[in-house]
């Protein structure tokens, strides 16, 4: 657990009661709450009175939960030759059965699965008790029942079938559109008698975009600036200057390495360092150019597979070089080769199909229409790796440089030339150690021969300086290739994909046992979904990430929208983004969806105009404060009749503390970086021989980078991130759980380089232009929250501080452990400052820090 060195311990105690009364009566300035996690499709409850049954809204998730898993896709495992997700055709619901069909459309009397939902009959009741599946509510039979009595109709899957650009519908209150997707939202506002929120105020506009599109908080002067822009187009024009400033990129990259699971270790086992730092770094130069997202998702599944690929392509690939890898001697090669394909094949289905395809390797999927035979099929297109199964482990140079073959290098001008002085050198010595070998052989023949008996002295003596000196050239040999060596192991590399000449043969696994091959399968995508088309006789992974970027694909582009949605409004419009099929939720605002994924397409791919058309409507903008009724109405905010409010991300929270304090370090790219942790650290998690080995931190200002380019130990994430919910980066996280839990506070109460940041942020304060505690107050509350103090919030922390300053002059010892070290190394213009001011000073920073409205994106 983080903690306080030992020397700053007391400091908790003696302005915690201070703390947090301040944070209590400061939360009264604060409006709204976080959304309940709950789940239910939207509109909640459906099939009630103001609603007509839907089979894909309402229907479909009773049958996925309580019914598919016995009767459902999975064809080896089904229950009595029944499937209910279908109508008709071989075993369907409207095929007869034992007299009568399982579903009579129209008649709930001649339908035996309203018989069985009904029964009071325990073995006949469904679904059975040993199925560990509640029986269905009376709500959710009357769902049933009357979805019988209006025909029973199927619908295709909703997620399965290609978007169309619905009709942009007509609504009441046409003032308040300001873009097309705004209608799709007003109407179901409207339906449900409710209104939108009002704008939101222009200080909480540019906090909010400038979070949600770069990351961190604006500063007081480019608020100053958009406050006082009364032109047209104030907030058009401050969107653009975020969409093209270079922190969006970094910003956007963290919720993609989310998804491909980036780390810098391994996992698993000794959680060997691993170097895939060139691939983060094309992900951010990526969303910095715009590059179109079909090209995006190409160049990542199939980037070496171009007739010439550039750097970036091949660097790009890496993205199928990110799954875990399992130590040697730990899995047998075979095994672990395995696990890596089916691992690849999980990625695209998460990050780019919203799809558990991994649920169906070891038999047909339980709820989707996904076969064991389609998972393997997919299996097929990345089971052609050209290289060594991957194994951590190995020893030597690329071990150390954390590179396991193939990769590509990026050395410098001057390595470039240092190594080609190196090998010419190395071919000059070889040509003189050949050529001193030959002598040394020739004279030995000479020796061997019977009329050399009588060898003259001479002849044996430089018979000895020929093997010293064949000695001294291979020890020389051997000093220019291990600084050969050294030097490239100071080269930049980045793994990338590379196929085998050959196809390797694929077959099902049976039961995914890699020990149990089957039916020999070749490569295809599943058939519920339109065909792929090729370019050559054998199909390839740039046919793959070209039928996934197909106009008429039906999920890549909503899956996509929905990622981005999700970055905006806290949940996506389907609340499951990592999985579209039967088991995820129903979409809150479905022709929204479609509407957008269509445009999307339209567009060219375009992320950052899909961004700024979100970010300019009127729903983005509506202020997140928010009535009693409409909360307790719609306490999620699905229908989004208000803004959306939720906490910040790890990263956000960290970042704006260095931000805000002055001592972000805003380098962009390069070698991930370790920034101060409790000692120890890796320790529980780290087994011998481990590489890295023991967590030692960077030094200087290296530890005041970006959060996206912090070190990412699987075993061991940063706790910086992890104790706010980042996830380990073991496997694909399309969305990060939200938690509150005391830890988080302790976290932000005393971490280190937070502590630092208050000191720093009061500091600069207390020695920059002369000002009243009050107008210092506005300036420390308006650098970390954006807004202005109200006189009650002033007020009180004022008094706070006065208070802290009485207690540190009576203890000064305290206030040296807080802020002495600040003190001595810093050159300051106010010789008046006393140590206890600062350490007073510091705490309130800490203060406001802490505050709900600090960490939460409004």
């Amino acid at each position: 657990m983080l903690h306080l060195p030992p020397r700053r311990a007391p400091l908790l105690a003696g302005y915690s009661c201070i703390l947090f009364l301040s944070t209590l009566l400061l939360a009264t300035q604060v409006d709204g709450s976080d959304a309940d996690e709950k789940n239910g499709p939207f509109p909640p409850r459906p099939g009630s009175e103001r609603e007509d049954v839907r089979f894909n809204r309402d229907v479909r998730p009773l049958l996925a939960d309580r019914c598919f898993h016995c009767h459902g896709p999975d064809a080896n495992d089904r229950k009595g030759k029944l499937r209910l997700d279908t109508a008709d055709g071989p075993q369907g619901a409207y095929r007869s059965r034992s007299g009568r069909p399982a579903i009579r459309p129209g008649s709930i009397e001649e339908s035996e699965v309203w018989s069985r939902l009904t029964t009071d009959d325990d073995l006949e009741r469904m679904p059975p008790a040993d199925s560990h599946r509640a029986p269905l509510s009376a709500e959710e039979r009357d769902i049933i029942k009357r979805w019988i009595e209006d025909g029973a109709e199927y619908e295709e899957f909703w997620s399965f079938v290609a978007p169309r650009a619905p009709a942009i519908p007509d609504v009441e209150n046409q003032r308040w559109i300001q873009r097309p997707v705004d209608r799709f939202v007003l109407r179901g506002l409207e339906a449900s008698g409710l209104r939108p929120s009002p704008r939101a105020d222009k200080r909480t506009l540019i906090r909010r975009v400038s979070f949600d599109l770069t990351g961190l908080p604006p500063t007081r002067d480019e608020i100053r600036a958009f406050l006082s822009d009364d032109r047209s187009g104030s907030f058009e024009r401050l969107v653009d200057r975020l969409l093209s400033a270079p922190q969006y990129g970094e910003h956007m990259a963290k919720y993609w390495l989310d998804l491909v699971r980036f780390a810098d270790t391994n996992g698993v086992h000794h959680d060997h360092y691993r170097e895939m730092t060139h691939y983060r770094d094309w992900v951010i130069r990526s969303w910095n150019a715009n590059l179109p997202y079909d090209q995006f998702i190409t160049d990542q599944v199939a980037g070496d597979l171009y007739a010439d690929p550039t750097t970036d392509q091949l660097t790009a690939s890496g993205f199928n070089r990110l799954h875990m890898i399992i130590d040697r001697g730990t899995m047998l090669p075979e095994e672990s080769l395995t696990r890596n394909v089916i691992d690849r094949v999980t990625a695209v289905g998460t990050a780019f199909l919203g799809l558990t395809l991994q649920c169906a390797v070891c038999h047909d999927h339980k709820y989707d229409p996904i076969r064991q035979r389609d998972f393997f099929q997919l299996y097929a297109f990345f089971n052609n790796f050209d290289g060594e199964p991957e194994t951590g482990g190995r020893g030597g140079a690329d071990f150390v440089r954390g590179l396991q073959p193939p990769y590509i290098s990026f050395p410098t001008r001057e390595q470039t030339e240092s190594l080609d002085a190196l090998d010419r050198k190395f071919d000059s010595v070889k040509a003189q150690l050949d050529l001193l070998e030959s002598e040394l052989a020739a004279a030995k023949d000479d020796e061997a021969r019977p009329e050399a008996l009588d060898v003259a002295a001479g002849d044996k003596a430089r018979r000895e300086e020929l093997t010293a000196r064949v000695k001294q050239t291979r020890d020389e040999l051997n000093r220019l290739r291990k600084e050969r060596t050294d030097v490239e192991g100071t080269i930049d590399a980045a793994m990338v994909m590379k196929e085998r000449a050959e196809v390797r043969p694929t077959h099902i696994l049976i039961r995914g046992d890699y020990k149990n091959p089957g039916e020999l399968v070749k490569r295809d995508t599943p058939n519920f979904l339109p065909p792929m088309k090729t370019r050559g006789v054998v199909k390839s992974r740039m046919d793959l990430a070209e039928w996934l970027v197909a106009r008429d694909h039906p999920l890549t582009a909503r899956v996509a929208v929905n990622h981005f949605w999700q970055q905006l409004f806290g949940v996506g419009i389907v609340k499951t983004s990592e999985d579209f099929g039967t088991q995820g939720e129903w979409p809150s605002h479905i022709d929204a969806l479609d509407h957008l994924a269509v445009s999307f397409v339209e567009s060219g791919w375009d992320v950052k105009a899909l961004l700024r058309e979100l970010v300019l409507s009127a729903t983005y903008q509506q202020s997140s404060i928010g009535i009693p009724a409409v909360f307790e109405e719609d306490p999620e905010n699905r229908r989004l009749a208000r803004g959306a409010r939720f906490r910040m991300d790890s990263e956000m929270i960290r970042d704006q503390i260095l931000a805000s304090s002055g001592l972000l370090n805003s380098t962009m790219f390069g070698r991930s970086v370790k920034p101060p942790q409790p000692a120890g650290i890796w320790d529980a998690v780290r087994l011998p021989d481990s590489y890295p080995g023991t967590y030692v931190p960077d030094e200087g200002d290296q530890i005041y980078r970006r959060s996206i380019y912090t070190f990412w130990k699987r075993g061991m994430p940063p706790p910086q991130m992890s104790m706010l919910d980042a996830p380990t980066r073991e496997s694909c996280t399309a969305r990060r759980e939200r938690t509150n839990t005391p830890l988080q506070a302790l976290l932000l109460l005393n971490e280190e380089q937070y502590l630092k940041a208050a000191a720093r942020l009061a500091f600069v304060t207390l020695t920059g232009a002369d000002r009243s505690p009050a107008e210092r107050l506005g300036v420390i509350y308006e650098t970390i929250t954006s807004r202005v103090p109200i006189a009650a919030v002033s007020r009180t922390l004022l008094q706070s501080v006065r208070d802290l300053e009485a207690m540190y002059a009576g203890n000064p010892e305290l206030a040296m452990q807080l802020c002495g070290d600040l003190m001595q190394s810093e050159d300051q213009d106010s010789p008046a400052l006393t140590t206890s001011e600062l350490a007073a000073w510091t705490v309130l920073v800490s203060t406001v820090y802490n505050l709900d409205i600090t960490k939460t994106r409004e």
